[in-house]
């Protein structure tokens, strides 16, 4: 094999952007890229929400399950940096896939980002107000209405942010990522050094937690999986950042695995340390914010409020990403005439998706205060955990598909392109593909009527659009040479 790796030249957004439909270039530097891919994953949010579901549904086989989904998570971020090497459009996803594979799979793989993003808007945003309730007044923590409220103010501060600019939007993550990684790095060493020395109430460390042997068979693992998934969600933010980002060919895709990376040693860390650290009847107790119960149990007084602040910190910024996402990829839908047109059009002094913003905030604001009525602030959580991961599979699973089949004739080029073209996001093509297809006999009604009844529900804009004679639609073959 030679070493030659040539890059593939997409087609461009459908329409020619001119003033309204420009964002705001070089906005994002490189480090900037990485901070906002960290802030997408939201490893405090993650590892306080979701840790006791995965360890419900793995035990302590948890590690492993984050383990054998993040080596394919990996591969994905690496299809998300080579297909962005080809086009950078603020669509990502949505437009690689639909000039790879096919439009109506690109067109739904940009639905599924909004509404799972919209999903996770409604959800997380009660996690905002609930952890600043337990900051400043922890007898109110698990007031839904109050914390809805709460929830709300920030969730509209954020909406602000995004309004504003990227380079505000930027600089609002470098201050609130910043404080909640090195909180998130002081804890895990403390974590380590005091599980090291036998200060834990559950069991000694193994290094069997890392296989499969711990997995209640192929279900257990599947459950699992596509909760680890829910976890690394978000990174992929920094793809939808590339037409706002320095010399957004290269380092919106390096962000993304840099950013992968860094959420994945810390949800090793932090899993392996309440496993050992906190005993099963406590995690249960704690699965709406188990990571304050751990800092309780690491600097006793003190590390339970320190950790809820990163915790506060990782919600808000994550809130910040989705919106993020979610506007961009309205922005690019919009501006290829696949949404209404006014959704592809940026305000004149901000250069943001001025449209998408409002629509996606009034839309999120409704959806949040409704969700008052569904239960508590853990179901609410849980459902909604579940039904994103469906969404988050599919569309992972196309993008990945789609820089093997972009760069196909280029793959057995070298080695390098073999296994970072081919092999890895291959494989992680095939396996969110089959946890999509494997899940979804074992979860509830109401989960898989949510996953998939909102994806569906795109076949109707796309069906409208494409007889209208958007020229997205239009087959137009990859130029790869």
């Amino acid at each position: 094999m030679s070493n030659s790796t040539a890059t593939p030249q997409l087609p461009g957004p459908v329409s020619n952007p001119d003033g309204e439909h420009k964002l705001q270039s070089g906005a994002i530097s490189a480090a900037g890229s990485v901070v906002m891919a960290v802030a997408g994953s939201a490893p405090a949010y993650s590892i306080a929400a979701t840790t006791a579901a995965l360890i419900a549904a793995a035990g302590l086989a948890s590690p492993a399950a984050l383990l054998w989904c993040g080596i394919p998570m990996v591969g994905i971020a690496v299809a998300f940096a080579y297909l962005g090497k080809a086009e950078v459009n603020a669509g990502a996803a949505y437009s690689w896939v639909g000039r790879a594979l096919h439009p109506a799979l690109g067109f739904l793989c940009g639905w599924a980002l909004v509404i799972s993003a919209t999903i996770f808007m409604v959800a997380g945003s009660l996690p905002a107000g609930s952890m600043t309730l337990a900051l400043f007044s922890p007898e109110n923590a698990n007031n839904v209405p109050l914390s809805t409220g709460i929830g709300a103010i920030w969730f509209l501060v954020m909406v602000v942010c995004v309004m504003l600019g990227a380079t505000l939007t930027a600089r609002a993550q470098w201050i609130m990522s910043s404080i909640e990684v090195v909180i998130l790095v002081v804890f895990a060493l403390v974590a380590i050094i005091k599980a090291a020395t036998g200060a834990h109430a559950g069991p000694s460390f193994s290094w069997d937690w890392f296989g499969f042997g711990h997995f209640q068979g192929t279900g257990g693992f599947v459950a699992a999986a596509l909760i680890a998934a829910f976890y690394y969600w978000g990174w992929d933010v920094s793809a939808n950042l590339n037409e706002e980002t320095e010399n957004g060919h290269k380092n919106s895709g390096l962000g993304g695995i840099i950013g992968v990376v860094i959420v994945f040693l810390l949800f090793e860390v932090f899993t392996i340390g309440i496993n050992v650290m906190l005993p099963a009847a406590d995690i249960e107790a704690n699965s709406g914010n188990v990571l304050g119960a751990l800092g309780e149990v690491i600097w006793p007084g003190i590390g339970g409020k320190i950790l809820i602040v990163a915790v506060m910190l990782s919600t808000i910024a994550t809130l910040e990403t989705t919106l993020i996402q979610v506007t961009r990829s309205l922005f690019a839908m919009g501006r290829d005439k696949t949404l209404p047109a006014a959704f592809g059009k940026s305000h004149a002094k901000w250069r943001t998706p001025a449209f998408a913003t409002v629509v996606v905030a009034c839309v999120s604001l409704v959806l949040f205060i409704g969700s008052n009525f569904i239960g508590s602030i853990g179901d609410i959580l849980s459902a909604a955990i579940s039904s994103i991961g469906l969404q988050i599979a599919f569309y992972y699973c196309l993008a990945a598909l789609a820089v093997v089949v972009a760069y196909r004739k280029l793959i057995f080029k070298s080695w390098k392109n073999f296994i970072f073209i081919g092999l890895w996001p291959g494989v992680g093509a095939i396996f969110m593909g089959w946890i999509f297809v494997v899940s979804i006999p074992t979860l509830g009604g109401v989960v898989v009527a949510i996953g998939l009844g909102t994806l569906a529900l795109g076949l109707i804009p796309m069906a409208y659009y494409w007889r209208k004679g958007s020229s997205y639609f239009t087959r137009r073959p990859l130029n790869v040479s």
